[in-house]
């Protein structure tokens, strides 16, 4: 299984539009908004959200990763890797689901 690769990480935006270039194993690059890492089962996994060369989302697909950081070395690259495992993914995608909600909360107690 080869692991996708973050490319760029853009340190410079606010977090909620940090975005990543990710190669895909065809070698196609995608530009990415980082929606948000969860830990689920104590590991960590990346969600994103592939943009078109405008800078917006296509169809509002999200994709699911493995995300490995080396916690001792901040500098070296993330690592990304699939998700094989239908219980695993729909752990993932249950805890992003929750997520959203806990958003939406979120929104709506801040426009009271």
């Amino acid at each position: 299984m080869k692991k996708e690769e973050i490319k760029d990480i853009d340190d410079n935006t606010p977090e909620e539009e940090m975005t990543v270039e990710l190669e895909l194993d065809d070698g196609t690059v995608v530009n990415c908004a980082v929606i948000t890492i969860l830990e689920v089962d104590k590991k960590d996994y990346i969600v994103l959200l592939p943009l078109n060369k405008d800078g917006d989302s296509a169809d509002g697909d999200v994709w699911f990763y493995r995300y490995n950081e080396d916690k001792d070395d901040p500098n070296i690259e993330p690592e990304l890797g699939y998700i094989e495992d239908d219980d695993e993914y729909e752990a993932v995608v249950d805890a992003f689901d929750e997520f959203l909600d806990n958003e939406e909360f979120m929104e709506e107690e801040d426009d009271e």
